[in-house]
């Protein structure tokens, strides 16, 4: 399916063709989330699926590709004559099965349709105009960058593929129709995480890596130096291979109704979702369909051990996440020991023995799913997770940063002592901290903005190069006073461009949330910095929660470094934050310089995302430059200081800070008290 790389260039790939099979053969396991790091081929390999998956019939004129064979009784384009399946007229009608793409700045109209205004405004007559769920029924819906996906579009995608049905409820239109399609979402985990109740919307998750190794990175290339050479010689030299693997894909679908799931095998399913503590039931019944679609991939008609396996391999990583600081993943010997716990005694069907796969499949998608019974996952490049984690997320093997993610290490500033680094408790919940006035930001849950989303407060003439939206009753209030002008002779509306008008909506914006955090040696007693990590990493989850950007600048010794550039990953933040240590002087000034440059920057790519600056620091200069100079560079931005001077005797600097940055001073310690004091005052 994708013979530009092999699998063993891309740890996994097979996994990913695997689960992507998984899903062709039964659309009931509810579609697949591809994680990994830029360049690993995730999108090349879901754009190859779509000709692999075998040709459907559909009603000839039908908008929504309805089944001739069992078309859809609430299809807006219908009612359909039923044909007989295999029939001239369904031969007539064969067509590829479809890939629809979903830009990651697609409208809410294009997504599930909408009015069709022209014809509304022209014709007088009221019609529907499909979205992008219509034409990817029976076919492929692929979403890149699916984590930068506006939630409200997230959240009608997955209700959509969940139900198999679109319902449309809007200007006036009320459609249902159906909408059954193979989803596939690819995201890079470094620009931002999916909020955990998304990822458990996706059936299956697979994570994906380039390989290390200089012979298998050599064959990638070889093997793309040849396809560009000669695009239709590659494709032809692949062509019986990719054939094959069509030919498997149809016979699996056909044979999945008279795959048998033994109530000893459910009953494995669900005790090994209830031993990895999965939330909710959806991964029992996803668990459940990818073991039967994957017996009936293999060719058996009843499902095995190793098909629980696999299912479960795929289908609980991603569920076992207990905050957004989590990395997927599963504990394989932990897998196993539950399976063995609950193994059957005697076989499921004795014609039909549990045993070693066809040595045929070797290299096709089914080795990847018994590649995994090694139990390590070496084999198809699936790490394992640790067995187990602290709840609160603070310490263990998951606190260290990923790959070129570490944070300030003890030789980064001159003046520093070796110092252990202090662990972060459980995060808590904090004041939600807004920025004044509203802005043009991109949707979010922090501070009043105004753009695509929100209430709609009023209309306007739209001021970019097309509206955004159309404002029904405001452009017919603008048309018309100036029909008999116009010389209307008709039901429909005479119309001009300046009659248009938008919608002005307000809603909420995410914001750029800079941490400017103190990790001096004024900061370095123990219990303080872990008091300190445990404020920081509850501020970054509200960020997480608020969908902002963050980034994270870090003063102590002579200087100030930019441990985190702005970026959506909150997970980088916790994980840079975790890793950092303390010591050496406190160059006050440098940090909020610092500050002020990030911020520069970030105003000249992002003009309309407003910024929060929050300060931990306890206020003291011990070294650097001019502290006021350094503040008014910040002057008019939106600043916090959290103030973290402890002891009986206390002097202030935070709050001198503060009265210089203009800013709100919030006290360390009373930094979780406030939420609770509302609480009870309300």
């Amino acid at each position: 399916m994708n013979p530009a790389y092999p699998f063993s260039a891309v740890v996994g790939l097979a996994d990913l063709k695997l689960a992507l099979v998984l899903n062709a053969v039964s659309s009931r396991v509810g579609g697949v989330l591809v994680r990994g790091e830029k360049g690993t081929a995730k999108s090349t390999i879901v754009r190859a699926l779509a000709a692999q998956l075998p040709r459907v019939a559909v009603v000839a004129g039908c908008r929504f590709h309805c089944d001739p064979g069992a078309p859809d009784p609430g299809c807006p384009d219908g009612p359909h004559e039923t044909t007989a399946a295999g029939g001239a007229d369904a031969a007539g009608a064969l067509r590829a099965a479809s890939l629809v793409e979903l830009p990651v700045g697609a409208s809410e109209d294009r997504l599930v349709g909408s009015l069709d205004l022209e014809r509304a405004l022209t014709e007088g007559v009221k019609a529907f105009e499909p979205g992008l769920l219509a034409a990817a029924h029976r076919g492929v819906l692929y979403v890149d960058e699916v984590n930068l996906l506006h939630d409200h579009l997230v959240d009608l995608l997955l209700d959509a593929a969940a139900l198999g049905v679109c319902y449309v409820e809007r200007e006036t239109v009320s459609v249902r129709h159906a909408a059954r399609f193979l989803l596939v979402g690819t995201m890079n985990p470094e620009e931002g995480e999916l909020r955990p109740q998304l990822l458990d919307r996706f059936g299956l998750t697979v994570e994906v890596r380039a390989t290390r190794e200089p012979d298998e990175r050599a064959e990638v290339v070889r093997r793309r130096f040849a396809f560009d050479a000669d695009p239709e010689g590659f494709a032809a030299r692949w062509a019986a291979e990719e054939s094959a693997l069509a030919a498997r894909i149809a016979r699996a679908r056909a044979a999945l109704g008279s795959v048998r799931l033994p109530d000893s095998r459910l009953r494995q399913i669900t005790a090994v979702c209830a031993g990895f503590e999965v939330d909710g039931l959806r991964a029992d019944l996803v668990t459940a369909h990818a073991a039967v679609a994957h017996a009936a991939w293999q060719g058996r008609d009843v499902v095995t051990r190793e098909d629980v396996r696999v299912a479960a391999r795929l289908a609980l990583p991603h569920r076992r996440r207990r905050d957004p600081f989590d990395a997927p993943g599963l504990d394989e010997r932990l897998l196993d020991e539950l399976l063995d716990q609950t193994e059957p005694a005697a076989p499921d069907d004795p014609d039909n023995p549990e045993g070693p796969e066809d040595p045929d499949d070797s290299g096709g998608p089914g080795s990847g799913g018994s590649g995994g019974s090694s139990g390590s996952g070496a084999g198809d490049g699936a790490p394992a997770a640790p067995e187990s984690a602290p709840e609160g997320g603070t310490e263990g093997a998951r606190d260290g940063a990923p790959d070129g993610a570490a944070g300030p290490s003890e030789g980064t500033v001159s003046g520093d002592r070796p110092q252990d680094v202090a662990a972060a408790g459980a995060p808590f919940r904090v004041p939600v901290l807004k920025v004044a006035g509203v802005g043009a930001g991109v949707a979010g849950r922090r501070s009043s903005g105004r753009g695509r989303h929100g209430r709609t407060i009023g209309a306007r003439v739209p001021t970019g190069a097309g509206p955004a939206g159309i404002d029904l009753p405001a452009t017919l209030l603008a048309a018309a006073p100036h029909q008999l002008r116009r010389g209307r002779r008709g039901p429909g509306l005479v119309l001009r461009r300046d009659d248009l008008r938008e919608p002005v909506r307000e809603g909420r914006e995410g914001n750029l949330v800079l941490f400017v955090v103190d990790a001096s040696g004024s900061m370095g007693a123990r219990r303080r910095m872990t008091a300190v990590k445990t404020a920081v990493l509850s501020l970054l989850l509200d960020a997480y929660q608020r969908r902002d950007k963050i980034g994270l600048v870090v003063f102590r010794g002579a200087g100030a470094t930019v441990a985190l550039p702005p970026t959506s990953s909150v997970e980088a933040g916790a994980a840079r934050l975790r890793a950092l240590p303390t010591g050496g002087r406190t160059p006050l000034a440098e940090g909020l310089a610092t500050a002020a440059e990030v911020l520069r920057v970030e105003r000249l790519r992002d003009p309309d995302r407003r910024p929060l600056l929050v300060v931990v620091t306890d206020g003291r200069a011990t070294s650097g430059g001019d502290v006021t100079r350094a503040a008014a560079a910040l002057a008019g931005v939106t600043s916090v200081v959290v103030d973290c001077e402890s002891g009986p005797v206390r002097l202030g600097m935070a709050q001198a800070l503060a009265l210089r940055l203009g800013a709100r001073v919030l006290p360390l310690e009373s930094l979780g008290d406030l939420v609770r004091d509302r609480r009870k005052a309300g």
